[in-house]
């Protein structure tokens, strides 16, 4: 943990964020815990809906909302960015992001095959715990329940994206984002299925964050065809009903070994926010 907190604190972006709003005389550990219980508390996916209808109403969460604004606009300051991609996957805080003074969210609801997804979360990772089948899917559920609340609040900044139908067109889904928050779409560093990838300072998650280089997107991802046990899919495909019908996931046939179907439409609710996604924020020019 010490060199953990020594790497952070030479960080050239992160060490002039990860202090904000910490009080004189807290230590980093004691002020981390406070901002921890504060979301558990005000912001877990539970509490989604009642920041949608109540927003700053306590002050809690009008404390939550002030450390969230000044984060994202000292990141805005140090990085020189307009637009901040940010991976939390958080629906609570998602809903408090349009009480942010000078930002401006835009929301991808990301979803993918629950099958895929009960797949990835049985694997034994080093930053991560593993799930049975039934209990990813149900998270599964609920943050696609509590991120299609959000979009559907604010449909006009909100895309809905399957990841198979990201890796089927990986450099059409990047301009129909950058579209989405004004950019220009000329500026997609996807040529075809290739990017090249930069250095970038997401601070915890999915090792594979640090590669850097070319890289190829791969146009299918079906490791859990043969990897997920039947009993695992079916569990995933029982819980995730209706929801994954609803998303375009068609099963028949292929109930425990097909992906799917090939054509099947998008649903038609004018763009929404993710389960296991992506929320985005546009920092607006008075950052």
């Amino acid at each position: 943990m010490p060199q953990r907190q020594h790497h952070y604190r030479q960080h050239p972006v992160w060490s002039a964020i990860i202090p904000l709003g910490r009080p004189i005389g807290v230590s980093a550990e004691a002020y981390a815990d406070a901002v921890i219980r504060r979301q558990r508390a005000c912001v877990r996916t539970r509490h989604t809906w009642r920041v949608l209808d109540r927003g700053l109403r306590c002050d809690e969460i009008r404390e939550h909302a002030a450390l969230m604004t000044r984060t994202y606009h000292a990141i805005a300051g140090r990085s020189g960015a307009r637009v901040i991609v940010d991976t939390t996957k958080i629906p609570g805080e998602a809903a408090l992001l349009p009480h942010l003074e000078g930002v401006t969210p835009y929301y991808v609801h990301l979803v993918r095959d629950p099958r895929a997804t009960a797949h990835s979360w049985r694997q034994p990772k080093q930053y991560v715990y593993a799930m049975s089948s039934g209990k990813s899917t149900a998270y599964w559920h609920g943050f696609n329940v509590a991120s299609q609340a959000i979009t559907r609040r604010y449909p006009e900044r909100s895309l809905f994206l399957r990841y198979e139908d990201f890796i089927a067109d990986p450099a059409g889904t990047i301009d129909a984002l950058l579209r989405l928050c004004g950019a220009d779409p000329a500026a997609n560093p996807m040529q075809g299925r290739m990017i090249e990838l930069h250095t970038n300072h997401t601070v915890t998650g999915n090792p594979d964050r640090f590669r850097t280089g070319a890289t190829v997107i791969r146009d299918r991802d079906n490791a859990w065809k043969t990897g997920l046990p039947g009993s695992a899919k079916l569990a995933a495909v029982t819980l995730s009903w209706p929801l994954s019908r609803r998303y375009g996931y068609r099963y028949g046939r292929t109930l425990l070994a097909g992906s799917r179907r090939a054509g099947a439409a998008a649903p038609q609710a004018t763009k929404e926010q993710q389960g296991s996604g992506v929320k985005e924020e546009t920092i607006g020019s008075g950052a």
